[in-house]
């Protein structure tokens, strides 16, 4: 492209009799146009990407530690709605231990699944192209993390539920949540029975939890200078 442009200006000189000096001003200013505006692309570029990394770095380290979404109301993974139409009922026949029970591990199954999101987020992160970085940068205190999610959540969410299923496990929240089904099931009167994808259940809920996460991370990058960690994010957000 640039030989194209200089041979370009080089036959205009024939043609019109421009002098040498005036020529190659000319020439420069068109090579300077070009080279100057990719820095200036890639850096609004790379800042949005950086931002996003930071972000999900501290997301990750906040909710995989012990209650990072079981102490944190905003993430905490509540029961599945249909268990709390039969909530009152299971805990007035004794079977409350055991719904507090499901309840926590599925909270520590998203804190040990957490950081298993990272290389997913990664990956996404770097489909990012300098026109949404562009938008990303002018929206709002979350725009980032809306563009992620709304980008990327169903392929994440596809990605994650392996990770959260082998944290289940650990944490035997299928178990517990069978266990339940089976008692609603024994209930006079009540006799349903529960069909949940309760992997499913939990990966979107912990996923949730992490976009919510890294929208406040993005808003402290956005409005608080000392949350720029690196220069490229002081520079882009300045």
């Amino acid at each position: 492209m640039k030989k194209k442009l200089i041979f370009g200006f080089f036959f205009m000189l024939i043609l019109c009799n421009y002098s040498y000096a005036s020529l190659w001003d000319v020439v420069k200013e068109t090579l300077n146009t070009i080279n100057t505006a990719r820095p200036a692309e890639s850096k609004i570029d790379l800042g949005l990407k950086e931002a996003l990394s930071v972000g999900i770095k501290n997301s990750i380290t906040y909710l995989a530690r012990t209650d990072g979404y079981f102490a944190n109301q905003a993430v905490k993974i509540l029961l599945p709605e249909e268990v709390r139409k039969t909530e009152k009922v299971l805990r007035g026949i004794g079977f409350g231990p055991q719904l507090d029970e499901f309840t926590l591990s599925m909270n520590r199954a998203a804190e040990k699944a957490a950081p298993l999101a990272a290389d997913i987020f990664s990956a996404a992160i770097t489909e990012m192209s300098f026109d949404d970085a562009n938008r990303i940068l002018r929206g709002g205190n979350t725009a980032a993390t809306d563009y992620l999610k709304n980008k990327t959540y169903n392929k994440l969410l596809e990605l994650f539920q392996p990770a959260v299923r082998q944290a289940m496990n650990e944490f035997n929240v299928t178990q517990q949540y069978d266990a339940i089904n089976t008692k609603l099931q024994a209930l006079p009167l009540i006799g349903k029975v529960l069909n949940l994808d309760v992997n499913n259940y939990v990966a979107s809920k912990a996923l949730d939890g992490l976009f919510y996460t890294l929208g406040k991370e993005e808003t402290k990058i956005r409005t608080n200078p000392s949350a720029r960690v690196t220069e490229l994010l002081k520079e882009v957000f300045k």
